[in-house]
């Protein structure tokens, strides 16, 4: 797996994800890649150990810990979670995160238009 990982550039998706359009996000050490349906996206997304993303809310989300930890906070209640770990927000559930180590997640959005590409 490490050998793999250094040659997918330390993330574990492989180039058929690192393939797809790269989202749009301003949080620096945040990178992700969209996969883009008609009623949903999925996001498989790298997060570095930037801190803490403060509480907000927006559509439902389902997501799932492919390797690192964090720590989830959903409607006040505070649980760490670690590879193989899913969690899911509810829509308007106020949130917050500490990514504790590089984490790797995917997460499904129900808003189709939660994220956007990169324009080139």
């Amino acid at each position: 797996m490490n050998s793999q990982s250094k040659e997918w550039e330390g993330t574990p998706y492989p180039e058929m994800i690192r393939d797809l359009p790269e989202i749009d996000v301003a949080l620096e050490g945040v990178r992700g890649w969209l996969l883009q349906g008609q009623n949903r996206q999925v996001v498989f997304f790298d997060i570095e150990p930037v801190g803490v993303v403060p509480p907000h809310s927006h559509c439902a989300q389902w997501g799932l810990v492919v390797d690192g930890e964090m720590k989830l906070t959903i409607e006040e209640e505070t649980r760490i979670y670690r590879k193989g770990d899913w969690y899911y927000i509810p829509e308007g559930a106020v949130h917050s995160a500490t990514f504790l180590t590089l984490v790797h997640v995917i997460d499904v959005f129900e808003d189709p238009q939660r994220y956007t590409a990169k324009k080139a």
